[in-house]
C-alpha cells in the first residue's frame, strides 16, 4: 500500500510544484519586461509540461527509460480520449469555435516524425536534436503569427491588456518575495516529486509483474494529465470550454517534441517493440480522431464524450491484460 501512497504524494508534489513554477516564472518575466506573448509560448508551456519532463529525465537517469517513453505516449493518448471525453459527458464542449487547423496539422506532423524516429530502435541524441529542431520551427511560426495578429490590432493598448489577461498565473500586483517563493517551490518540488513518483511507480510495476512501460502508459500518464483534465472539466461545467481542443493540441505537440527532445540528451531511450506494434498507433489514432472537430467544426457532445472515454478504457484494459 505504501508505494501507492508515495506515488500519489509524488504526483501531488509534482502538480503543485509545476503550478508554482508557472506562476513564479510568468510574473518574474512580466516584471522584468519580457512580453506576455513570449511568456505564454515558452515559460508557461514549459512549466505546465515540467512534471512530464522531470519524470522522463529522472526515469532515464534511474535506468528506467521505458517509463519515460510510456509517460509521453500515454499522456498524449489520455489528453485526447480522457481530457476531452470526460468533460464532454458532463457538458458539450463547444470546440466548433476553435480555429486551430494549422496547429493541428503541426501536431500530426510532430506525431508522424515521432513515430518515424521510433523505428530507429531508440531515441538518441540525434533524435532529440531533430525533435527539438522541429519544436523551434513551430515556435518560430507561432511567434510570427502572434506578432502579425498584434500588429493588426486596432487598439494596441487593448490588445496588450487582453494578452496579459490570457497568461496563466499573471498578477501585476504580486510582490517580489512571493515571486521568488513560487520559483523556489517549483525548482525544489519538481525534482523531488519526480524522484518519489518514479521510484514508487517502479516498485508497483515489479510487485504486479508489469513493465515500467505499462506503468508509464497508465498510472503515470493519467496522473500527469490530471491538471489538463481538471481544468477542462471546470471549463465545461462553466460553459467555457471553447479552447479545450486547442489546449490539447498544444500540450500534445510540446510533449512529443520537447520532452523526448530533451530526454535523449541525458541518456538514450530504447523503444520497446510493443510500442511499434500497438501503443504508437493508438496514439496516432487518437490524434486522427480529432479531424471532425478541427476541420468540420463539430462540437464534442455527450455521444462523442462517451465514445472517447470508452475507447480509452478499452485501450488501458488491453495494455494491462
Amino acid at each position: 500500500m505504501m508505494p501507492w501512497i508515495l506515488s500519489g504524494l509524488g504526483l501531488v508534489i509534482l502538480l503543485l510544484a509545476g503550478d508554482a513554477l508557472v506562476k513564479g516564472a510568468v510574473n518574474l518575466s512580466l516584471r522584468v519586461g519580457i512580453p506576455a506573448l513570449i511568456v505564454s509560448l515558452t515559460i508557461v508551456a514549459f512549466g505546465t509540461s515540467a512534471p512530464e519532463l522531470l519524470i522522463s529525465v529522472n526515469a532515464v537517469l534511474s535506468g528506467k527509460p521505458g517509463l519515460a517513453l510510456g509517460n509521453v505516449v500515454g499522456s498524449n493518448t489520455a489528453n485526447v480520449l480522457l481530457v476531452l471525453g470526460i468533460p464532454a459527458m458532463m457538458s458539450v464542449l463547444h470546440t466548433s469555435s476553435c480555429r486551430c487547423s494549422k496547429s493541428y496539422l503541426q501536431m500530426l506532423f510532430a506525431t508522424a516524425l515521432f513515430i518515424a524516429l521510433a523505428f530507429r530502435g531508440e531515441y538518441d541524441a540525434l533524435s532529440g536534436m531533430v525533435l527539438l529542431g522541429a519544436l523551434f520551427l513551430m515556435l518560430g511560426d507561432a511567434f510570427r503569427d502572434a506578432r502579425n495578429h498584434r500588429r493588426d490590432a486596432a487598439i494596441k493598448a487593448l490588445a496588450d491588456a487582453d494578452e496579459n489577461a490570457d497568461v496563466e498565473g499573471a498578477d501585476p500586483d504580486m510582490p517580489w518575495w512571493q515571486i521568488i517563493t513560487f520559483l523556489l517551490l517549483g525548482l525544489i518540488g519538481l525534482p523531488l516529486g519526480a524522484d518519489i513518483l518514479v521510484d514508487n511507480a517502479s516498485i508497483i510495476a515489479e510487485r504486479y509483474g508489469v513493465s515500467d512501460s505499462v506503468i508509464g502508459l497508465t498510472l503515470v500518464a493519467v496522473g500527469t494529465s490530471l491538471p489538463e483534465l481538471a481544468t477542462t472539466v471546470m471549463a465545461a461545467l462553466r460553459k467555457q470550454a471553447d479552447v479545450a481542443l486547442g489546449n490539447v493540441i498544444g500540450s500534445n505537440m510540446f510533449n512529443l517534441l520537447a520532452i523526448i527532445g530533451v530526454t535523449p540528451l541525458v541518456g538514450s531511450v530504447p523503444v520497446d517493440p510493443e510500442f511499434l506494434k500497438f501503443d504508437l498507433w493508438v496514439m496516432l489514432g487518437a490524434s486522427l480522431a480529432l479531424i471532425p472537430f478541427v476541420f468540420f467544426r463539430l462540437d464534442i457532445g455527450r455521444f462523442w464524450g462517451i465514445a472517447l472515454t470508452s475507447t480509452y478504457v478499452g485501450y488501458v484494459t488491453i495494455v494491462l491484460i
